[in-house]
Formats: structure tokens, sequence, C-alpha cells
């Protein structure tokens, strides 16, 4: 039992009593060493009377110093926990004087005892929910009885479908601040009803939720990205069952890279189409294919292919946005035909223009295409 106590632990115990009565405080093991102490010097000497209070399990008072080895006056106070002997504390003093605190010194240190449990609890449930959430994403594997019973502990039905949040920091997020943000984060999942998640080091937050309760909370994580727009990314997977949720992880991880370098910080893979395509290309593909389409542009003939698709590829509007002639507008498309080999008026080649055009090539090409459609 004693073990269950380390050493910073005894000293705090020991401190926080002296503070109560002003005297010196020792923390006595079953061995009779005094394993933390308000008197350094006392620190891993053996205490006769520490011993015998401990075996015996009765408070012994010591009216002398040193008539027992190691010993000074005052009053020695086994601590019971759990039914057992935790350690003895030894209040240095008058016994008489120092008595009336002994109840009190007891207190503390199952106080504070209580505390560590408490904190230690959390801290395994913590670890449990980091196991289970990594092992129904594929990255650990489990016996699924002890996964079902894991899961039903956590109040989960197994019936529901469920979708994977994902949730990114910044990488340039000030790490001072991560102790706000991470309550804020946490109250956002509990508002939402959500009792799985984890942190994985060193910016990300994983959360599982009923795809039921996705609907009808969608709005909070919505409304927290517009609170946070420049610190972090909110991306939600599609619907799986339980046992899928890597699919639901690896659709979430999808949705991010359609929103990597976008301002926008919130996607649904539900809502995605061209981009799950696309998220796919690595950057050097995206950096030869833009260099292949549009590399021998200006930053001018680049601007009038954005605007001439941003408008539905309408002459019109483009010139009336543009404030050109509309025999001006032919002239830059017809030049960009010349100079890059693809013709801006000619579907197939539209296609391959407007991809590299927007966010070079591929992140955001699809968010440039819904601004163009709903022209």
């Amino acid at each position: 039992m004693f073990l269950n106590v380390n050493q910073s632990l005894a000293q705090q115990i020991v401190q926080t009593v002296k503070d109560v009565c002003g005297q010196d405080v020792n923390f006595i093991d079953q061995y009779g060493i005094i394993f933390a102490s308000t008197d350094a010097k006392r620190i891993g000497t053996f205490h006769e009377i520490g011993y015998k209070a401990f075996h015996t399990g009765t408070a012994i008072e010591v009216d002398n110093d040193n008539t027992f080895t190691g010993t000074h006056r005052g009053i020695n106070l086994p601590v019971y926990h759990n039914q057992s002997v935790l350690a003895v504390i030894g209040i240095t003093g008058d016994p008489q004087s120092v008595n009336k605190y002994a109840h009190l010194a007891e207190r503390i240190t199952l106080l504070l005892i209580r505390e560590q449990e408490i904190n230690a609890l959390s801290r395994n449930q913590a670890d449990k929910k980091h196991f289970m959430i990594h092992s129904l994403i594929g990255k650990q594997n489990v016996n699924k009885h002890y996964l079902n019973e894991s899961l039903e502990d956590f109040g989960i039905d197994l019936e529901k479908e469920k979708r994977l949040i994902l949730v990114r920091l910044d990488h340039r997020f000030h790490p001072g601040n991560a102790s706000m943000i991470e309550i804020q984060i946490g109250q956002m999942f509990e508002m939402a009803g959500i009792r799985l998640y984890t942190f994985d080091y060193p910016n990300e937050y994983l959360a599982i939720i009923d795809a039921d309760a996705f609907e009808q909370n969608q709005s909070i994580f919505q409304k927290f990205c517009s609170n946070y727009p420049d610190i972090l990314k909110i991306t939600v997977g599609k619907a799986t069952s339980v046992y899928d949720l890597r699919s639901s992880y690896q659709s979430a991880l999808t949705a991010w890279k359609s929103i990597a370098s976008e301002i926008k910080n919130f996607a649904l893979f539900d809502d995605l189409t061209l981009e799950i395509i696309l998220s796919a290309v690595d950057e050097e593909s995206k950096e030869a294919f833009q260099q292949k389409t549009i590399g021998k542009l200006s930053d001018d003939e680049t601007a009038v292919l954005k605007t001439y698709f941003e408008n539905d590829m309408s002459l019109s509007k483009t010139c009336e946005q543009l404030f050109i002639h509309k025999n001006t507008l032919q002239y830059k498309l017809n030049r960009i035909h010349q100079k890059c080999g693809f013709n801006p008026r000619v579907f197939k080649d539209a296609v391959l223009l407007y991809l590299a055009v927007f966010n070079g090539g591929f992140n955001g090409a699809f968010n440039g295409f819904n601004g163009a459609r709903h022209h």
C-alpha cells in the first residue's frame, strides 16, 4: 500500500501538515524509514517509534528526544487507508501541544491520497479512451470482446453508426495557450454529448460521435470553428459502423486535406466530391501539373482565367467584372491558348486550366468551382 505514495506526494503531505501546525513533520514507512520530512536532514534515517507505531497500528507519544533510536519528542500517528496502515505521520514537539493536530494531520493525509487516486483514475480513463479510439481506427490490435466491454462501460451504443471527428491545431499555435484551448475543446465535445475522445501529441484531437447526434449538433462544431478561425480546423468523417471507424477516420483525413491550405476551417466528408480524388495527389505531382499547364502564364493572365472560371466561362460577365471590352478578353484568351497550349474555351482544356489556376491546382479547386457554378 505504501508504494502507492511517491516521495513527491509524501513531501507535499508533511509540508501541508506543517503549514497548519507549525512543527516539523515526518512521513514514516513500514520499515521505520523517514521517507519525507520538513527537516531535510532526517530523510532516510530510521525512526524506532515510527516503526513500532506502524506495526502495532496505534498512536505513540514520545516525551523526550533521543529516548529511542532516531526519535524526537512528539506524537506518531498511524494513518489507515483501505483498512490497512498506510504510513505513520510523526509531528515533532511537546506531545500535549501537538496532540491536537493529530486528527487533522490524518485528514490532510487521506485527502491528499484521495486526490492522487482521483487523478490516477482520471489518467487511467484517459488512457483507456486513447486505446479504444486507436483500436477502432486501426492503429492498434485488440481483443474484440474486451473492446466491446470497454465501449459499453463508456455508454457507447454499438448498434448506432458513428463518425470520427478530427480537430487539428495550427502548428503556429502557441503552446503556452494549450491549457485554455484544451478546456474549450473538451467543453465543445461535452456540449455535443461526446464521451469518447482523446488527444494525440502534438496537435490533434480525435472524437467519436453517434451519426444522429452529429446531425443534431453540427452547428456546435461550425460555431466553434468560427470562434477560432486561425487556431484550428475541424473535419468530420463519413458515417460508418463502430467497427469500420477506420474508414470514417480516413475520410476525415481526406476532408482535412481539402481545406489544409484554405481559410475555411470546417469540412464534412459528405460535402466533398472532386476533393476525394484530388486529396490523394502528392505535392510534387501538384507542382508538376501546375508547371505543365499554367507555368508559362503571367500573373495577369492567371488572374484573367480565374475570373473567367468564376463567372462560369461567360464572356460578358467576365468583361463586366474586369472592366474590359469583349474583344480584349477574347484576345487575352487566345494569347493564353498560344502560350500554354490549352484553350480555355474548350471544355477538356478548361477543366485542366481550372484545376491549375485555383490554388496551385488542387487544394481549394473545388471551392472555386462551387463559387463559379453558383453564379
